[in-house]
């Protein structure tokens, strides 16, 4: 039997989330990457800003190891929502190198602190701010999950790509005209279903 390494384990899964969220971005314009896809402004390179934020500040200054580059957008005085998207003065390299220099010092903490290191978490309520590694590396963990998740969905609506990460799409290999035949037959037993219901 392999002897169970906790800490390894969540962090293979923080860095496959990492990896799938800006695998999201390939092959896409500038354009592309900044459109907003939802009536809140979901956008890609939006979403990989906010996670540079979100781990820049759990893995930073949670644990005493701030990070070292101003993050304008994550101070308590920022413009509402301004972590979701990149202005005109931030380009798609200057966030993606940010969220890779953003990883390398969250990894440093994650490497050199034992899952039962405490931290503080101050922007959360005094009664569950006391935290530890594991709890914090379980919480950005699920956070990055759904982003990447958000993203899965907005890189379909822009060109109909599709998947879980590079190499492991994790869907039914079906042509378009299956695709097409599939999502109309969802469409019709929704149809009619609201039909039976409205009775």
């Amino acid at each position: 039997m392999i002897a169970p390494q906790p800490k390894n384990d969540l962090h293979r899964y923080l860095q496959a989330a990492r990896d799938a969220l800006l695998w999201k971005l390939d092959g896409l314009s500038e354009y592309e990457v900044r459109r907003p896809l939802t009536p809140t402004g979901t956008n890609l390179l939006g979403l990989v800003k906010h996670l540079a934020g979100v781990e820049a500040g759990y893995f930073g200054e949670t644990f005493g190891r701030p990070f070292g580059e101003p993050l304008p957008w994550t101070e308590d005085d920022a413009e509402d929502n301004a972590d979701m998207w990149a202005t005109a003065d931030e380009s798609r390299d200057d966030i993606v190198g940010l969220y890779h220099r953003v990883w390398q010092h969250a990894d440093g903490t994650i490497d050199t602190l034992a899952l039962d290191a405490p931290g503080h978490v101050r922007w959360w309520p005094d009664e569950r701010s006391e935290v530890t590694l594991h709890q914090i590396l379980v919480h950005v963990i699920a956070e990055t999950n759904r982003h990447a998740g958000h993203a899965d969905i907005v890189r379909e609506l822009i060109d109909g790509e599709a998947g879980l990460r590079d190499g492991n799409l994790n869907l039914p290999s079906g042509d378009q005209e299956w695709w097409e035949s599939y999502r109309n037959r969802l469409e019709q037993t929704a149809e009619q279903l609201a039909e039976q219901t409205a009775r």
